[in-house]
C-alpha cells in the first residue's frame, strides 16, 4: 500500500483567480507598468515567488570588464599545457557512476574511440573541458547582448570581441582542447531524440529528416495573441487530504483531464465537456503521450479513498479513448493483497510499461490488455521503464540498503534485455533523459532521489560514449521522485541535451534573466548553443523535430510566451503569447510550470496547465483550479 503525500503547509494568500470564460484584454492596449503583487509565503499551489528586485526590475551592473553569466570566460595569464592524462588505476576503485571492472593490464596508449572513461577523478573536466558547463567560445566575433558582458547594456567593439576570440583560441591549440562546434557541417551523424507531440518529455524519437532532426511541425499562428480558452475548477476535497487528479492528455479533438475517481474529456478550444470515463479511484501514473490512435493509459487506486483520505492500491491499469472517452481495457496483475501497485506508464509500438511500484514491473499488450511479463520473483526487479522510440528500464538488485541499479534496453514484446548497463556501487538514482539515443541522469547520496549530478550517453550497443557532470547549483531543471521519465526542463536531440541554466544577474535594465545551452552527446563537452531569456525565464518543454520547443515565463509587464527555437543559430521564433494581466499571471504561478508535478501541453496554437495534486482551499472565497487552457486567436 503506498503512502499519502505530505501534506501541503496551509497559506493564508492565495492569488485572485480568473474568471472562468472572461476574456483579457487586448494585448495591443498594454497595462501600466506596476510593481508585481508580493508572493505567498508558499504551499501547495501558491505562485513561485518571484527574484528579489520583482521580475524586470533594474539590478545594479557587475563590475566593468567581467564578462556576462554563460559567456565564454577570458583566459587568464599565458597558455598553460594540460597535464598529461592519469595513469590508468591499479586495483583501485572506478570512476563514480562506471561500472566495477577486475585488475587487469591496461594498454599505455588506446585507440581512438577505446579511451579508458573514469581515469580522472570523478566530476573533473578533461582537458580542455570548461568546468562549469558554459558555452564554448567561437572563432566568429560575437555581436554584443544588451545587459550581456560589458554589464552595462553599451554595445562592445567588434575589434575587442576579435581580439578576445582570438586569444581564447590561441589558448586552446597550445593547451590541447579542441572545440567542438556539436555537429558536422553536413549533419548527418547527429542523432536526434525528442518528445512526443503535445506533452513535456524526452524519451520520443524526434523528427525525421537529416541535419538537427528536420523541420518542427508546430507553425505560427496568424495571431500569436492569446486568449484563455477555459479553467476547470477543481474538485471539493476533504479538510487535511491531498487527492490526485494528475494525468492530462491533448489530441487536435479533445483536451482529457483527470478529476478525483475519473477522467473527463473537453473541447480544446472552449472547455465544454464532452464526455466522463469513471474509474476505480485516484489516478497514480498515467502515460504521456497519445497514440496515433489516440490512445492513452492511466493507473489507478482500486477503490475509492475513505474520508480519512488513506489511498488504495495503485493496481488499476486502464487504456481509453482520448477522442471519445471509450474505455478499451482495464487490467491489473493480480488482485486484492497481492495486487501488484504501478505509478508510471509508457508506450513503444504495441507495448504499454508498467513501472514505479515496489514489487516490480510488469508490461500489456495494448490491442488486447493480456500480460507480456509480470514482475520477476528473486532479488532483482525493474524499478521502472521509459518508452518511446525504444524501451529502456532501470533494474535494481540486492537487498535493501545495498542495491545496484543497471540500465537496459528491452525487446518490447519479450521483456529481454539487449544489452545491460551496470551503474557503480554508489548510485540510488536513475532517470532516463532519453530512449533514443539512450541517455541517462544519475544521482547518489542523501539528497539524490530528485536530482541528476551525471549525464550519461550511451551508443547502439550499450556502451558508454561519454558522461557529463552536471552541477545543480547552475542549471535548473526538476526530477520527479520515485520516478526514471520524470525529469522537467532536460530536452534530448541533435546530439545534445539542452538545459536551462539557473537565474541569474543579467546586469543593465533586465535583472534576473537565464539561457537554455547544450553539452554534445559525443563529446561531453558544451556546445555554443545559447538561447537567452532576456527579461523571461526560459526552459526547454520537448523536442518539435529538429526545434526546440520552449517556455518563457514572463516578468512582470509582458505575457509568458511559447517559442520554437532553431537549433543552428538558436533563433527564436514566437508561437503563444498568453495575456498580460495579473490574473492570468497569477494562475500560470498557481500551476508551477516545470515543476516534476505539473503537466504543461502544447501544440497547434494551444497551450495547457494542469495540476497533479489539490487539497482544500484556505479560505470559503478561495478558487482553485485543475487546469488552465490559452489558445492563440491567429
Amino acid at each position: 500500500m503506498t503512502q499519502p503525500p505530505p501534506q501541503p503547509p496551509n497559506d493564508p494568500q492565495q492569488p485572485p483567480q480568473v474568471p472562468l470564460g472572461k476574456n483579457p484584454e487586448p494585448q495591443d492596449a498594454p497595462a501600466a507598468p506596476a510593481a508585481p503583487p508580493t508572493p505567498p509565503a508558499g504551499g501547495f499551489g501558491a505562485p513561485t515567488p518571484p527574484p528579489a528586485g520583482g521580475f524586470g526590475a533594474p539590478t545594479p551592473p557587475p563590475p566593468q570588464g567581467g564578462p556576462g553569466y554563460g559567456y565564454p570566460q577570458a583566459p587568464q595569464g599565458a597558455p598553460q599545457t594540460p597535464p598529461p592524462p592519469a595513469a590508468p588505476p591499479q586495483g583501485g576503485a572506478p570512476g563514480y557512476g562506471y561500472p566495477a571492472q577486475p585488475q587487469q593490464p591496461q594498454p599505455p596508449t588506446p585507440a581512438y574511440g577505446q579511451q579508458q572513461y573514469g581515469q580522472q577523478p570523478y566530476g573533473q573536466p578533461q582537458p580542455g573541458q570548461q568546468q562549469y558547463g558554459y558555452p564554448q567560445p567561437s572563432t566568429t566575433p560575437m555581436a554584443p547582448v544588451n545587459g550581456g558582458g560589458n554589464g552595462g547594456g553599451k554595445s562592445v567593439s567588434p575589434i575587442v570581441w576579435i581580439v578576445t576570440a582570438a586569444v581564447v583560441v590561441i589558448a586552446l591549440i597550445v593547451g590541447g582542447g579542441i572545440m567542438y562546434a556539436g555537429s558536422s557541417d553536413d549533419g548527418k551523424s547527429d542523432t536526434t531524440a525528442g518528445g512526443e507531440k503535445g506533452g513535456e518529455g524526452t524519451t520520443g524519437k524526434g523528427g525525421g529528416g537529416g541535419g538537427f532532426g528536420g523541420a518542427g511541425e508546430e507553425k505560427v499562428p496568424g495571431n500569436t495573441s492569446a486568449q484563455i480558452a477555459f479553467q476547470l475548477p477543481a474538485p471539493k476535497v476533504a479538510k487535511d487530504n491531498v487527492d490526485s487528479v494528475m494525468g492530462s492528455w491533448l489530441t487536435d479533438k479533445t483536451y482529457a483531464k483527470s478529476g478525483v475517481n475519473e477522467i473527463v474529456g473537453y473541447d480544446p478550444a472552449t472547455g465544454k465537456e464532452q464526455w466522463t470515463l469513471p474509474l476505480s479511484g485516484q489516478t497514480c501514473g498515467f502515460t504521456p503521450t497519445v497514440t496515433k490512435d489516440a490512445l492513452a493509459a492511466v493507473v489507478a487506486e482500486d477503490a475509492k479513498r475513505p474520508k480519512d483520505g488513506m489511498h488504495k492500491t495503485c493496481s488499476q491499469v486502464t487504456l481509453f479513448n482520448v477522442n471519445t472517452g471509450e474505455k478499451v481495457w482495464t487490467t491489473s496483475i493480480g488482485s486484492g493483497e497481492q495486487a501488484v501497485p504501478f505509478e508510471e506508464l509508457s508506450f513503444v509500438g504495441d507495448t504499454l510499461a508498467a513501472g514505479g511500484g515496489l514489487r516490480g514491473g510488469a508490461a500489456f499488450d495494448v490491442k488486447t490488455g493480456k500480460p507480456l511479463w509480470k514482475p520477476q520473483q528473486g532479488s532483482c526487479e525493474d524499478v521502472g521503464y521509459a518508452g518511446g522510440a525504444q524501451l529502456v528500464a532501470v533494474r535494481k538488485c540486492g537487498d535493501f540498503d545495498n542495491e545496484k541499479y543497471e540500465v537496459q534496453l528491452l525487446d518490447p514484446k519479450s521483456g529481454q534485455p539487449k544489452w545491460s548497463y551496470k551503474l557503480a556501487a554508489g548510485v540510488d538514482n536513475a532517470k532516463i533523459l532519453s530512449t533514443d539515443p539512450v541517455v541517462i541522469g544519475v544521482g547518489a547520496g542523501d539528497n539524490s532521489a530528485g536530482t541528476v549530478s551525471d549525464i550519461f550517453s550511451m551508443d547502439a550497443n550499450g556502451k558508454l560514449i561519454t558522461k557529463i557532470a552536471i552541477d545543480d547549483e547552475k542549471y535548473d531543471f526538476d526530477c520527479e521522485v520515485g520516478k526514471i521519465d520524470g525529469c522537467k526542463k532536460i530536452v534530448v536531440g541533435n546530439g545534445r541535451v539542452y538545459l536551462a541554466t539557473q537565474q541569474h544577474d543579467a546586469g543593465g535594465d533586465i535583472g534576473q534573466t537565464n539561457e537554455i545551452v547544450s553539452y554534445d552527446l559525443k563529446t561531453g563537452k558544451t556546445t555554443a548553443d545559447r538561447a537567452d531569456g532576456g527579461e523571461y525565464e526560459i526552459f526547454p518543454m520537448r523536442m518539435d523535430g529538429g526545434n526546440i520547443l520552449a517556455f518563457k515565463r514572463g516578468p512582470y509587464d509582458k505575457g509568458s510566451e511559447v517559442v520554437t527555437i532553431e537549433p543552428k543559430a538558436m533563433k527564436q521564433t514566437t508561437l503563444l503569447v498568453a495575456p498580460n494581466t495579473e490574473p492570468v499571471k497569477n494562475a500560470i504561478s498557481a500551476m508551477v510550470p516545470g515543476s516534476s508535478s505539473s503537466e504543461l501541453l502544447y501544440s497547434n496554437g494551444r497551450l495547457y496547465f494542469g495540476k497533479g495534486l489539490i487539497s482544500k482551499p484556505y479560505s470559503a472565497d478561495e478558487k482553485q483550479y485543475t487546469a488552465l487552457g490559452f489558445v492563440a486567436n491567429g
